[in-house]
């Protein structure tokens, strides 16, 4: 039914890719792996998105980088459709032992939840091309060791990438944000894809 409003699978997959992942880019070949269509297939429809506006390029040591546009005049609804119902102004807020947590459901079921007690979880680095943290992912919490490097494991045999990642306790964190730690300043700034963030600790104070 989607595929046949929006005019092909490859444009449905492709959409599907950009909204759950807002914030971060993708060149052509990674494009092509991750949602397994043909490259010319995969051209055709990045070229029709870009005239329409829904997504940008943009050009970095030769490689030429996509990702949604979320200033598009229509990104809200269209993110309701394919990115899983999360829009950019309003992360779903659930319940979690009385508090409210913000999660973005494109991760929710990933395997970060057996991790352990997530307070904020973000992909920064390679994820977005913003090497402001200079790490990839940045984890706060208390977490399993063995699942954590699972979990790396895996996500770095998914993007065919070594990825570098930081974790710190809630207290550690809420601290250096405190006192304007240059490292915790420098999650806050940069851009990056929110998995998870309780307690709202990406807002400056």
């Amino acid at each position: 039914m989607v595929e046949q409003l929006f005019g092909s699978k490859t444009r449905v997959k492709l959409l599907q890719l950009f909204y759950s992942n807002p914030n971060r880019s993708f060149y052509v070949r990674e494009i092509t792996r991750k949602i397994d269509e043909q490259i010319n297939s995969v051209r055709r429809e990045l070229s029709n998105l870009l005239s329409i506006g829904i997504i940008t390029s943009d050009n970095t040591n030769n490689k030429l980088y996509y990702e949604v546009n979320q200033k598009y005049e229509f990104y809200d609804p269209l993110q309701i459709i394919f990115g899983g119902g999360v829009k950019k102004t309003a992360p779903k807020k659930v319940a979690v032992e009385g508090e409210e947590q913000v999660v973005d459901e494109t991760a929710a079921n990933s395997d970060l939840k057996a991790v352990g007690h997530i307070d904020l979880a973000v992909y920064t680095g390679q994820f977005t091309r913003d090497e402001t943290a200079n790490v990839d992912v940045f984890i706060v919490g208390e977490v399993n060791t063995n699942a954590l490097q699972k979990y790396v494991d895996q996500l770095e045999k998914q993007e065919n990438k070594s990825l570098r990642y930081t974790v710190m306790s809630l207290p550690d964190f809420q601290y250096r944000k405190s006192i304007r730690d240059r490292f915790a300043v420098s999650i806050i700034q940069a851009k990056k894809q929110v998995l998870v963030d309780v307690h709202n600790l990406l807002e400056e104070d």
